[in-house]
């Protein structure tokens, strides 16, 4: 049997590590879909990406009954990020596995948040997410030009660092 391929590569995970949020898409029984920011959420390994339940009633209540979801996050100023296809299922708080997979997710919320559960993702498939300027404008657009740009378009200015 051959191993299984890290779809969450370095590129995926650096990638993740810049974004404060995800977006998780679910769908319900009727075929309602639902988009909800997630703001404690981290890749667990090579497979799994792990979203803490913390006020996310329907999205759990979606994956109960269809596991099929698109988790999509994206740095804002470089304007690159990923969208992560696959299946996942609710770990309650009183489940064997929850330890392990709240792992990350506790280390990031201490006692700000109580975690009702985790939603856990398998990845199924992994695919870019860029902003259209880098596909139409190829030869004028860099991430130095997108965060720069993003930057006037969200009027942030870059904070100096001390130097050692």
């Amino acid at each position: 049997m051959s191993p299984v391929q890290a779809l969450l590569t370095d590129a995926v995970c650096e990638a993740a590590r810049r974004s404060v949020l995800c977006w998780l898409a679910t769908v319900d029984a009727e075929g309602q879909p639902n988009v909800s920011p997630k703001e404690v959420w981290a890749i667990a390994d090579e497979q799994h990406v792990v979203v803490a339940h913390i006020a996310s009633p329907v999205s759990a209540r979606n994956i109960a009954q269809h596991p099929q979801v698109c988790l999509s996050f994206v740095d804002v100023f470089v304007q690159k990020g990923f969208k992560l296809l696959g299946r996942a299922r609710e770990v309650l708080a009183d489940d064997t596995e929850f330890a392990t997979w709240a792992k990350p997710l506790l280390a990031m919320v201490g006692q700000r948040f109580t975690i009702q559960s985790v939603l856990v993702i398998q990845v199924q498939s992994v695919a870019a997410i860029v902003a259209p300027s880098y596909r139409f404008y190829p030869d004028d657009t860099t991430e130095a030009s997108q965060v720069s740009s993003a930057m006037r378009g969200y009027n942030v200015q870059a904070v100096e660092k001390d130097k050692p």
